[in-house]
């Protein structure tokens, strides 16, 4: 059927988490390079960022160190920021890389702490399973909200005692 929407489930992961932190830190903690280049990746990795721009249309060009020594080029294009509720970007190693991933994060409150959802999908079941298999995308994507709900808790933390 001509614009019929292809089915995208074959192609997603969907990844979510509770963080105990109101919707505007955790929101903020994911929008300022400051506080990204703290908590980005997953375990044992950090980031070098080379430039950051935060807006619809803005890019983030960064390198990400893998605890073996192996460094990832990666590139972010914001398409979408809704404050504090909904950030969509495009993911890929480089401007115009074929393979980039379209994510959505949704930001939604859960009593006092927020509800993360993280969906992403890949331009083909091919690239997603490689991306599970080889990469290992969904326990890094969850080490990584790991990681910004353990930096959310120590600026919490950092807060109370001043």
């Amino acid at each position: 059927m001509a614009g019929a929407r292809q089915p995208t489930a074959d192609r997603e992961i969907v990844i979510s988490r509770v963080i105990d932190a109101p919707r505007e830190l955790v929101f903020e903690a994911f929008t300022e390079v400051r506080h990204l280049s703290r908590w980005w990746g997953p375990d044992g990795f950090t980031t070098t960022t080379r430039s950051f721009e935060f807006r619809a249309g803005g890019e983030w060009d960064f390198i990400m160190h893998g605890p073996d020594g192996t460094d990832y080029s990666e590139w972010i294009s914001w398409t979408e920021i809704t404050p504090p509720e909904r950030i969509a970007l495009l993911h890929g190693e480089s401007r115009g890389d074929p393979n980039a991933f379209e994510s959505v994060l949704t930001f939604e409150p859960d009593g006092t702490a927020t509800q993360i959802v993280m969906r992403t999908l890949f331009p083909s079941k091919e690239l997603r399973d490689q991306a599970v298999e080889k990469y290992h995308a969904i326990e890094g994507g969850q080490q990584t909200l790991d990681s910004l709900a353990a930096y959310v808790a120590e600026i919490i933390r950092e807060h109370a005692e001043d």
